[in-house]
């Protein structure tokens, strides 16, 4: 069986979730990207090599992820596909249109499109009667539409935080826009009201015919104005998951893995906005180990054809994800290690850096400014946070200016 992944930059997901995944469940894969040297590289660091000296069982080809003719084109020529999968935010609509020429399980490339593209997901959501929030579309060039204040700006189809912003008045609405405007020219943004509660996500995978609550999450955001996710809680339990699950029902988002973030506002729970893959930022493998189940090959079982597997047990502890922001903008003198826990760990503490010593950093106010990722999992909150404070105490993060 032959697993096709469409990839841009390699990600510790793909490496060491989907890939070994896709080993354990037999297939034979293809990555299909427009990096091939830096996929190649990071295999070759990950030791994911056979005896021989060959990429163990990966294959790396060149191609135009972006245009879903290329992909299919390229696919076409190749080895017959069994399975055709991303689990990048910018590949999902021409990767399930690739899917769907060949006849393969996959998303509905409509649904990957409107998830995306933030403006089209709050019109779908308005025509079907889901919820409404004041949203505007800005094409560029189109004036700055007078909108009730506070109000978030954002590109319509960004990631990661980016150009993500809390304005208050009419003058920082103006900055804002040009501002954003200046760094990302020619792409549409979004001005929509300010979704103000605690936020929270919705973390389901569906085989086309069920779509399962795994759980969820308490997010907790840095500072504003700015939208730096700084900490995940697990949060299993919600009475707002039966509103998200509407919500992607309109979407069509019903098939493999699907990460939602919504807010709990006085009016009710609000989406802001529905990633059409798994959690990222190591939360994937935080909620794997949480859920005590092999969830990447989940995953991908459903773009092979299988159906869900039964509901996972219930976990009675704790989990969390830690992400170490950069404070000011430098250069990193001193790193924490990788670390990984022991089998005699009352709680199981993961540091993942992103960075390296010598590497510069320019804090951007966005989930680029993240030095490491700590995830821990124990018996109750608070001994995974004496475990967390203890390991940031020991081992920080030194940013020289």
């Amino acid at each position: 069986m032959r697993l096709y992944v469409t990839a841009l930059k390699p990600t510790d997901s793909v490496t060491h979730g989907f890939l070994p995944a896709a080993r354990a469940l037999g297939c034979e894969v293809t990555i299909l990207t427009d990096r091939p040297d830096r996929h190649a590289e990071v295999l070759d660091g990950a030791h994911n090599r056979t005896h021989d000296g060959a990429l163990d069982g990966t294959e790396i080809v060149p191609c135009d992820v972006r245009d879903p003719r290329a992909v299919i084109d390229t696919i076409a020529h190749h080895h017959p596909p069994g399975a055709i999968f991303s689990n990048s935010d910018h590949l999902q609509a021409e990767t399930a249109l690739a899917a769907a020429y060949f006849g393969l399980p996959g998303k509905d490339w409509r649904a990957c499109v409107s998830t995306k593209n933030k403006a089209l997901t709050r019109r779908r959501l308005a025509e079907a009667g889901v919820e409404r929030v004041t949203s505007a579309r800005l094409a560029p060039g189109d004036p700055v539409p007078a909108v009730p204040l506070p109000a978030v700006v954002k590109p319509r189809e960004g990631v990661a935080s980016e150009d993500v912003v809390l304005v208050r008045t009419a003058d920082e609405l103006t900055r804002a826009v040009a501002d954003i405007r200046a760094r990302r020219p020619g792409e549409a943004l979004v001005v929509e009201e300010y979704l103000q509660g605690p936020l929270h996500t919705l973390e389901t995978l569906g085989d086309g015919r069920t779509t399962r609550v795994l759980g969820g999450f308490a997010t907790t955001l840095g500072p504003l104005p700015h939208f730096v996710e700084e900490r995940l809680d697990w949060a299993p339990e919600n009475a707002a998951h039966r509103h998200v699950l509407k919500a992607l029902a309109a979407l069509g988002a019903g098939f493999g893995a699907c990460h939602t973030e919504y807010a709990i506002t006085e009016r009710g729970p609000r989406i802001i906005e529905v990633n059409y893959r798994v959690i990222g930022d190591h939360c994937d493998f935080l909620l794997a180990d949480l859920l005590g189940v092999p969830l990447f090959e989940w995953i991908l079982a459903v773009h092979l054809g299988e159906p869900l597997p039964g509901p996972p047990a219930a976990f009675a502890g704790h989990g969390t994800a830690v992400s170490l922001v950069a404070q000011t903008s430098g250069t990193i003198s001193s790193a924490p290690p990788a670390i990984t826990p022991r089998d005699s760990d009352a709680v199981r503490l993961w540091h993942r850096p992103l960075r390296a010593v010598g590497d510069r950093v320019d804090v951007g106010n966005t989930n680029r400014d993240y030095l490491g990722l700590v995830r821990a999992i124990g018996h109750d909150r608070e001994s995974v946070d004496t475990a967390i404070a203890a390991f940031a105490a020991a081992h920080p993060w030194t940013v020289t200016p």
